[in-house]
């Protein structure tokens, strides 16, 4: 298009935004499609209402329209040079937008909803919002499919009105009516209030979010110190293991070679033995012969000269006969070496059950015990403190137990004294990992909390579960309910006399077990604990024993 050329927007009809067809002019000088402009005026028709859609001024009687020949001579000429386009699709409202009410046929996508008209607008049937003073002063918001619900369903008007007493929002009719009397403000200045109590909880959930990312990362930090330490034990393992093959062998080498340097001591001492003998056989052999050969000679008188003359027989430098011992030459070796054997498998069984205990015991954070062995080696031996004791109570069994007695004892006063409700403290502020058990009989109420617990008056910030300083069982004859912070929920789980507490300080987790042949989790709760804890019952009736766990 030609810099001088008008744009598009200037030939457009403003009701249905495209090139204007069969054009006609209307008494304020605006321009639109004749077929638009008609319709927008039959549907007035009933109210004599005509009005210009843009200006919005008023036309009675009824204006007579006519097609601008001129006007729709433009209009072609421009068609021709390429000025026809519709606008972009992406212009028009799709099913999950929010439609412009003033549109007819094809909708555009609204830019803005007024809160005061109740309808949604798009670009160009906003203008008068920005032009036209009385709209000033109507609220705009982005587009809302929702208008209709700010208008109250039984009065038909607009809802501007929030009531604090039923926390509603309702109209200026409801006001007077069903809600006089109440605590009644603007809707803008009930926003205002929700605004803080919504930044409020949203800058809880941010500190929840910063303490949630901070646990994430010690718990990455946590895996990598799990997989070094592994890597670390196993490398170091096998180096271990392999110093004790090479030893194994060493000794084995060794053992060889002290046999085959006995073997051939022995071997050449027999061998010597043997030689020796055998010389002497061929010398008794050669002098055998000797006196064969003289039992032959016949003359008498030679054969004794010669008999006479042979040297007497020496005495053997070896004993007559040789003793063979049993054939058990090296075997004892063997037996020695088997024993050797049967030592290491020993000490190599004995050894592999304690490395295997030590593996089964890394301690990983998070991970609660599943066997009640398990819980065991958490167990911390809990002492109760006669100075938190209220007066109905008397500590005995080493101050490890506790009976109501229904009667006052005479107690020193003193500040950390629970003045009404019939609760102890444990001596032991409680840290880490920690297990203990109570053997109860009547009602009592197993509970752990803060120090800072307020020890008088009978309102709930002195009784266990009863604030957010304390957690508590209540454990009564057919069932369980679990307090914090006065809120109070009923729990399923066996019944039993005893029941065992399991609290990992560091990870937030506070866990009741009901303890009989089996463990069976009663109430589990995840948290932020802030301080040290102590352990601590409400006898209601009764008694309650801080056992040691077998």
């Amino acid at each position: 298009m030609e810099q001088n050329q008008p744009d598009r927007e200037t030939f457009s009809c403003s009701i249905c935004l495209d090139l204007l067809k069969d054009p006609v002019t209307i008494p304020c000088g605006h321009s639109y499609c004749m077929n638009c402009i008609k319709s927008f005026w039959d549907e007035g028709e009933q109210k004599k209402n005509y009005h210009c859609p843009q200006c919005r001024e008023r036309f009675t009687p009824r204006p007579v329209l006519k097609k601008s020949t001129m006007l729709a001579a433009l209009v072609e000429q421009l068609k021709k040079t390429g000025l026809q386009a519709a606008p972009a699709d992406h212009r028009y409202a799709g099913p999950e937008d929010v439609a412009c009410d003033f549109c007819t046929g094809r909708k555009l996508k609204a830019i803005k909803s007024c809160l005061f008209c109740l309808a949604s607008y798009c670009e160009k049937h906003l203008q008068p919002h920005y032009d036209v003073a009385p709209l000033k002063k109507h609220k705009l918001v982005e587009p809302s499919k929702n208008l209709q619900e700010n208008i109250c369903s039984k009065h038909g008007k607009v809802i501007d009105i929030f009531c604090r007493t039923d926390q509603k929002c309702i109209c200026y009719l409801c006001s007077v009516d069903e809600h006089k009397g109440h605590n009644t403000v603007s809707a803008r200045a009930g926003r205002t209030e929700r605004q803080r109590e919504l930044e409020e909880r949203r800058g809880n959930i941010q500190q929840r979010i910063q303490d949630r990312e901070k646990d994430v990362k010690l718990l990455q930090q946590e895996v990598e110190a799990i997989n070094h330490s592994a890597d670390k034990t196993v490398e170091d393992s096998e180096k271990i293991f392999t110093e004790l093959i090479r030893l194994l062998q060493k000794r084995s080498s060794d053992v060889k070679q002290q046999i085959r340097s006995q073997q051939e001591t022995e071997v050449s001492r027999v061998k010597d033995v043997q030689e020796k003998l055998e010389q002497e056989i061929t010398e008794l052999k050669r002098k055998d012969a000797e006196l064969e050969q003289l039992s032959h000679t016949e003359d008498h008188n030679q054969f004794l000269f010669r008999l006479l003359s042979l040297p007497a027989l020496s005495e053997s430098t070896h004993s007559s006969s040789i003793n063979i011992r049993p054939l058990r030459h090296f075997e004892d070796v063997t037996a020695a070496v088997s024993e050797l054997r049967e030592k290491l498998q020993d000490v190599l069984r004995d050894s592999w059950t304690n490395i295997s205990l030590m593996v089964t015991q890394v301690d990983v954070l998070l991970s609660e015990p599943t066997t009640r062995a398990g819980f065991l080696k958490y167990s911390c031996e809990i002492t109760l403190d006669p100075n938190t004791a209220e007066t109905m109570l008397v500590l005995s069994e080493g101050n490890r137990k506790v009976t109501w007695m229904n009667q006052h004892q005479s107690y020193s006063s003193h500040p950390d004294r629970f003045t009404v409700w019939r609760q102890v403290l444990s001596r032991e502020s409680l840290t880490g990992r920690c297990y203990w058990e109570v053997e109860r009989s009547g009602r009592v109420f197993v509970a752990v909390a803060y120090k800072n617990i307020s020890r008088s008056g009978g309102g709930n910030e002195s009784e266990f579960g009863g604030n957010d300083k304390s957690w508590a069982l209540d454990c009564y004859s057919n069932g369980y309910q679990f307090g914090h912070n006065n809120n109070w929920t009923s729990v399923s789980g066996p019944v039993s006399s005893r029941v065992g507490v399991f609290l990992d300080h560091e990870a937030g987790i506070l866990s009741f077990y009901s303890v009989s042949k089996s463990m069976t989790l009663i109430y589990r709760v995840q948290t932020r604990f802030t301080q040290p804890l102590h352990a601590g019952v409400w006898v209601w009736s009764g008694s309650a024993e801080f056992c040691k766990p077998k």
